[in-house]
């Protein structure tokens, strides 16, 4: 490191200022933005298994620390609706792609709720993408990496300014590899699927199913995504594990809010 204009060296100057505080000049020629970089705020980064919680934990943290949320989940399955309005076959990738690539996916947040709407093509889809219909299909779409890769470059432009609680699959290992703070949720699979029968009453649709058939589904679920060739389920090295079973969810975001200040851009 050295001083910005004469370029001597400045020893120790990473201790105070920080790395990604130190702008290095060659004249009047500026080689880092030191001020966009030190304006970034941390990313938490929360992936895990079907059914663990991420979408509740996520909308929670984001809410008491006042980031922003980002479910990247919600993309995958606002597409996955429309793949399944337009009766497109799950094996048809070149028509899936070209819809991917047509398609208006927005997401937005309540202000002061942080409660998730997700549109797509103008149609507000935030209960659909949560009906067994689109869960049994989302992950045949979600594997397709011409799809990953269009959907993925969206959320890192999400993220460039950082300060956001993102939750998806490979969020971690993938999306945001460079987190400040990446959770990894677990749960049984007993836990998961008692939780996705709770959801799907909300829904109005938990008569329609029984809690051996959510087990099986989303066992199903688990061994497609830790296999799959793209993006497959796993948990990032520097990833915190928390067994969510037998918590509350306020359990759950109190461990992660804890952790936030340990991995913040100081350290």
């Amino acid at each position: 490191l050295v001083d910005p204009h004469q370029l001597t060296p400045l020893a120790h100057a990473w201790k105070t200022a920080g790395l990604l505080g130190i702008a290095a000049y060659v004249g009047n020629t500026r080689l880092i933005d030191n001020v966009i970089l030190r304006a970034r705020r941390p990313i938490i980064a929360i992936d895990g298994p079907a059914g663990a919680g991420k979408s509740t934990v996520t909308r929670a943290v984001a809410q008491q620390l006042g980031l922003l949320y980002l479910d990247t989940g919600a993309m995958y399955r606002a597409l996955t609706w429309l793949v399944w309005q337009a009766g497109l076959s799950l094996d048809d990738e070149a028509a899936i792609i070209e819809l991917a690539h047509q398609a208006d996916i927005q997401l937005l947040t309540d202000d002061q709720t942080l409660k998730l709407r997700a549109i797509a093509n103008g149609t507000d889809v935030t209960t659909v993408i949560r009906s067994p219909e689109v869960t049994a299909r989302v992950s045949a779409v979600a594997k397709i990496p011409a799809v990953r890769r269009y959907l993925v470059r969206q959320q890192r432009r999400w993220g460039e300014k950082g300060g956001i609680v993102a939750e998806g699959r490979d969020i971690g290992t993938h999306v945001f590899p460079d987190a400040e703070l990446k959770i990894f949720l677990t749960a049984s699979v007993r836990e998961r699927a008692r939780r996705r029968w709770h959801d799907f009453q909300a829904l109005g649709r938990g008569d329609d199913l029984d809690l051996a058939q959510l087990e099986a589904e989303i066992a199903t679920r688990d061994r497609l995504d830790s296999h799959r060739r793209i993006a497959p389920l796993r948990k990032a090295p520097d990833a915190i594990e928390i067994d969510t079973d037998g918590l509350s969810a306020a359990a759950v975001v109190a461990q992660i809010v804890n952790l936030y200040p340990r991995h913040d851009l100081a350290e």
